[in-house]
């Protein structure tokens, strides 16, 4: 049996050299040398017996034990394994040479220089190579990375950055994209590494572009929604649609959009998915306004009286990305928003939530405490639900959510249906 082996098998033997040499490893690492002094402490009889048969001193009665690295040193030489330094110990010890922090940051440093040159030349004529600068500095290795996994990150980064589906002029559903990208439809699902990397290259690519997406109290999700839509990510599902009657498009480039000016001709509704929306950069009503209810057939009962005098919209319950961009385009486009919806908790801060969102001239329409009276049914609104109520701030919401609560029964908008239609009559 060779020297090495021999001596590693020793200081296996017992426990206790495995503190001594994680101390001095841990001062390699600060010094660059092996240097300094290890304490131990709480060691039991046998360790502190096999510490004194090594540097053959009396350690008894004593509550820690201080070993030096010139200590240390004079005891291994004048050990039957004097021809293997301390640090080859070390090595021999824990499988893997000691490193000073001084030069593995050298080591770091140079590893970053030779993948930066790597991605350069793998990237070049790209979208990414301008910014491979910044991108490595949005996603810096941590002292404790890999630096294999650190590459594949900055590659996975940079292909996610090329490949955008907006550069393209085109869309995709959050999981055919992740597909497209890696092979698995779920990369780059919320919580997911893949998912964080994707959101901060959104992040990185808006602000390259100076598109500025304000933040949003009232819809916590929508920047986050907006801002893969801005980049032709869809992360809803196709289920994210809007239903509409009347309303016609104009189009980024400033033309009518043939669809929607089809369906204004033939006086038909349209449900609307969010992928269809995209380069939407103007709303066109008739009398400049857009009637909103919230209740599908309620939507269709209007669109049946409306022979393309009005424009309506169907938030068909909760708003989704869909509804939300349609009144933000509405807002940009100067369009008059009438809102109609349930007489209930949940139907009252929608109406409220829609009015702090929406950026122009917003009615609540047919929401007063004598529309509630009238279209009032016998279901009940348990105590939970009712304590929603106090969220309702809006002075014109307020007297109405107080006669909800003192009633404990919902309104519903289909026991409206006729003044509403009243109201459009009048309109034309």
């Amino acid at each position: 049996m060779d020297n090495e082996k021999q001596c590693l098998e020793y200081f296996r033997g017992n426990p206790v050299w495995q503190k001594v040499f994680e101390g001095f490893w841990k001062k390699y690492y600060s010094y660059g040398r092996f240097s300094g002094t290890v304490k131990l402490s709480h060691l039991t009889m046998p360790e502190i017996e096999e510490l004194e048969g090594f540097f053959r001193k009396n350690f008894h009665g004593q509550k820690s034990v201080s070993i030096s690295s010139d200590k240390f040193c004079r005891a291994l030489s004048e050990s039957r394994y004097s021809v293997i330094t301390p640090e080859r110990l070390l090595e021999l010890y824990f499988g893997s040479k000691p490193v000073g922090k001084n030069e593995q940051e050298e080591r770091r440093q140079k590893q970053i220089r030779e993948v930066f040159e790597m991605l350069r030349m793998q990237y070049e004529n790209t979208p990414v190579y301008h910014i491979l600068e910044s991108l490595m500095k949005q996603f810096q290795m941590t002292e404790k990375e890999d630096i294999a996994h650190w590459k594949r990150k900055l590659t996975l980064a940079s292909d996610i950055y090329n490949g955008l589906p907006y550069r393209s002029g085109r869309t995709r559903y959050l999981a055919v994209f992740a597909a497209e990208m890696t092979g698995d439809p779920h990369a780059f699902d919320a919580g997911s590494d893949g998912g964080k990397i994707l959101r901060e290259i959104v992040e990185l690519d808006l602000e390259n572009r100076g598109i500025i997406l304000e933040e949003n109290n009232i819809f916590p999700a929508y920047k986050k929604q907006k801002g893969f839509l801005s980049v032709g990510i869809l992360i809803d599902e196709v289920s994210n649609y809007v239903m509409l009657s009347g309303v016609n498009i104009r189009k980024g480039n400033g033309e009518l959009h043939a669809g929607m000016q089809g369906f204004c001709v033939e006086q038909d509704m349209v449900q609307i998915p969010l992928a269809s929306m995209v380069e939407w950069k103007e709303i066109l009503c008739p009398h400049n306004k857009l009637f909103i209810v919230e209740n599908p057939s309620v939507f269709a009962m209007l669109c049946e009286i409306n022979a393309g005098n009005h424009a309506f919209m169907c938030m068909n319950g909760q708003p989704r990305l869909a509804g939300l961009n349609v009144l933000e385009v509405c807002g940009a486009s100067g369009v008059e928003v009438y809102y109609a919806g349930d007489f209930d908790p949940e139907g009252l801060l929608i109406a409220q939530k829609l009015h702090d969102f929406y950026k122009g001239v917003f009615h609540y329409w047919h929401l007063s405490v004598e529309d509630y009276m009238e279209c009032r049914s016998d279901r009940q609104i348990s105590a939970k639900r009712l304590k929603a109520l106090d969220k309702i701030v809006d002075p014109v919401l307020q007297s109405v959510a107080a006669r909800v609560k003192d009633l404990q029964t919902a309104g519903y908008q289909e026991g409206l249906v006729k003044q509403y239609q009243e109201d459009i009559l009048q309109l034309r």
